[in-house]
């Protein structure tokens, strides 16, 4: 009995305020006087926050042009199932200057880049250039290791072969000519993507790095060569591959392809006719996907976005609402403020 009592007492925690949980405390009392008016405060808030984000997401301008290709009498209807190197051309008009910066953007639907096993299909130390992990690329590559002859790929796996590869020439008729719309490719990828996650092996020239590897196999040339007017834009920093191993998070989705800000351009696109030159590589008709390009602008919320603006308008109301309920109740029953 006595050993259990010494037992009892060594675990006993230490007669303090805090140990004991005599600390002084203080306990809101929400009565109606403060709920009801937290409430009208709370949704008027949020309303106003709202109908800002509604109206500035109206103000934002945005052209979508989808050139799938699926009527038959669409410009690209002849790329559509098309295995080799394929042009069409699209033509639109602006009606009002498209205010600048103005971001050029591909659109994909039906794609899943969140799937799981797709995303994992890559080996990030082949990626941070490892050359040890060039002729022997990870196993979460499988099946695109390696070629038929055996050859070691790089880079490895199903996101990397599978990388958008469309490209786009935007044309504006000044005057019966057609004057290129200069696009600008630079810092479009994530900082931290471009400056810490990717890396290209320290090897000069960098296709020296590459010996006794092979491209992936869709791809039509190796990832040393996907900038011929860069050299500083080559291998596994090249902004457009970033770009595409930034996985999307929903199967329609659209990324950064470029920006239009300079020279005559700089304000945004003139009111007038354009021209969208693309060479269509990309099939999307195994999977019943369809693609777009989108010109948008941006305001201080980011881009096109009414359901944000609507979602705040809609819990403000709410909480209104619920004030008023709540008014109603309490005046109709008369509750005491200890209840």
């Amino acid at each position: 009995m006595v050993k259990e009592e010494q037992e009892e007492s060594s675990n006993r925690p230490d007669n303090t305020a805090f140990t004991q949980q005599r600390l002084p405390a203080w306990q809101p009392i929400l009565s109606a006087s403060i709920v009801i008016p937290m409430f009208v405060l709370i949704g008027a808030a949020f309303i106003g926050v709202g109908v800002a984000l509604f109206i500035t997401s109206r103000d934002i301008q945005l052209q979508e042009l989808d050139y799938t290709g699926d009527d038959s009498e669409h410009p690209c209807f002849k790329c559509r199932t098309n295995t080799e190197k394929c042009t069409c051309s699209m033509t639109f008009s602006i009606p009002t200057l498209f205010k600048g910066p103005v971001f050029f953007y591909y659109g994909l639907t039906n794609y899943f880049q969140n799937q799981r096993k797709y995303g994992a299909s890559k080996d990030d130390n082949q990626l941070y250039g490892d050359l040890n992990y060039f002729t022997s690329p990870s196993t979460d590559c499988d099946p695109y290791t390696r070629d038929s002859k055996n050859m070691p790929i790089v880079p490895c796996g199903a996101l990397a072969n599978s990388m958008f590869n469309d490209t786009f020439t935007l044309s504006h008729t000044v005057n019966g000519v057609q004057k290129i719309v200069p696009l600008d490719g630079k810092g479009i990828a994530w900082w931290t993507d471009y400056n810490i996650k990717y890396r290209n092996p320290s090897i000069t020239p960098l296709i020296n790095a590459f010996n006794g590897t092979k491209k992936p196999t869709n791809w039509p040339k190796p990832i040393y060569e996907l900038d011929t007017t860069d050299v500083y834009n080559n291998g596994f920093i090249n902004q457009d591959f970033l770009v595409w191993m930034r996985r999307a998070a929903l199967p329609d989705f659209r990324k950064l392809y470029r920006r239009i800000t300079h020279d005559d351009y700089a304000a945004g696109l003139p009111a007038g006719n354009y021209t969208l030159t693309i060479a269509y590589n990309y099939p999307v008709h195994s999977f019943n996907g369809k693609k777009k390009v989108v010109l948008s602008n941006v305001s201080w919320m980011g881009g096109k976005n009414d359901f944000l603006g609507i979602a705040y308008i809609v819990v403000g109301s709410m909480c209104v609402v619920m004030s008023i309920v709540m008014l109603i109740v309490y005046a109709r029953f008369k509750f005491g403020e200890d209840d």
